[in-house]
């Protein structure tokens, strides 16, 4: 079972939640993502280095990772992730790990069973702000003193760090939607449905 962890925000307000993905410490701007979908590519997106990730929508981790989805090199870059419910049991054909084990796998310190909504809300009044994640020091004191001792991503050349070493050409071809079975393209619904066999709807082109 997963154990206790804390955010705590530079301006000492705290969470009290459950670790998820690695165990440790974090520390990075805390800001927040609307999106319903699309966590992992938002982990992988190199503009959240630096920043510890909270997503308002309530459950993640419904349909796992893929190797596939991954939007840049060497794995997430985000620095931690917040989320209200973690859910352990991904239901997808495209899944090839579930979430926390991806997280585990790259070192991303994670907590989870906190208002996400309530935090989102005091980001947005108060602005985003440096804090910490930790499921290995739980005093609220010592990790206040330690996310208001960091300089802030601002003290960082953080694009050095995300951006290719050499120039390199894009061939990968276009994800293009199919029907599941080509032969049967009937105005009859139920035919349609009893014929399709489970296979992808869509193919890389060329």
């Amino acid at each position: 079972m997963n154990g206790k962890a804390l955010l705590v925000l530079s301006d000492g307000i705290v969470f009290e939640g459950k670790s998820f993905g690695a165990e440790g410490e974090t520390i990075g701007e805390v800001v927040f993502n609307t999106s319903m979908t699309g966590y992992q590519e938002i982990l992988t997106d190199p503009s959240y280095k630096g920043q510890i990730v909270t997503m308002t929508y309530p459950q993640i981790g419904n349909y796992g990772t893929n190797e596939e989805d991954i939007e840049s090199l060497n794995g997430p870059k985000a620095e931690g992730f917040v989320v209200k419910e973690y859910i352990d049991f991904p239901g997808n054909w495209r899944s090839t790990s579930s979430l926390g084990r991806y997280l585990r796998d790259n070192g991303i310190v994670c907590i989870e069973r906190i208002d996400t909504r309530a935090l989102t809300g005091y980001l947005r009044t108060n602005g985003a702000q440096m804090g910490i994640i930790s499921s290995v020091y739980l005093d609220p004191e010592s990790l206040l003193k330690k996310v208001r001792a960091h300089p802030g991503i601002s003290a960082f050349d953080l694009v050095k760090e995300v951006t290719t070493k050499e120039k390199y050409e894009w061939g990968e071809g276009i994800w293009k939607w199919q029907h599941p079975n080509p032969e049967v393209r009937s105005q009859n619904s139920e035919v349609r449905s009893l014929a399709n066999p489970p296979l992808p709807p869509f193919t890389k082109g060329g």
